[in-house]
């Protein structure tokens, strides 16, 4: 039920993540972003859409678990820009 105006949308978020992930001081939001995405196309992989669509064997949700993942990876790495960014102080978080 997403269509047209859904798949657009998520389309331009995703370009929004992988443009924030680029930039040194935001890649930490990418990631965050990119994590949220992936983990709505990883849910709509596993209840409406199945993992096979359209014959793909698979290949549309493995991307999405790698993207998720990578991010995943990507944040945790990054996170004390995140903190710097936000003017957190890092002990208050886990």
């Amino acid at each position: 039920g997403l269509e047209p105006y859904g798949r657009i949308g998520i389309g331009v978020l995703e370009l929004i993540a992988s443009v924030l992930i680029l930039i040194p001081v935001s890649s930490a939001f990418g990631a965050l972003l990119a994590m949220g995405l992936m983990t709505g196309a990883i849910f709509s992989h596993a209840t409406k859409l199945g993992i096979i669509v359209m014959d793909d064997g698979g290949q549309l949700f493995i991307y999405a678990i790698l993207v998720f993942l990578c991010s995943l990876i990507l944040f945790i790495k990054q996170r004390k820009e995140l903190y710097q960014v936000l003017n957190l102080n890092e002990k208050y978080w886990i």
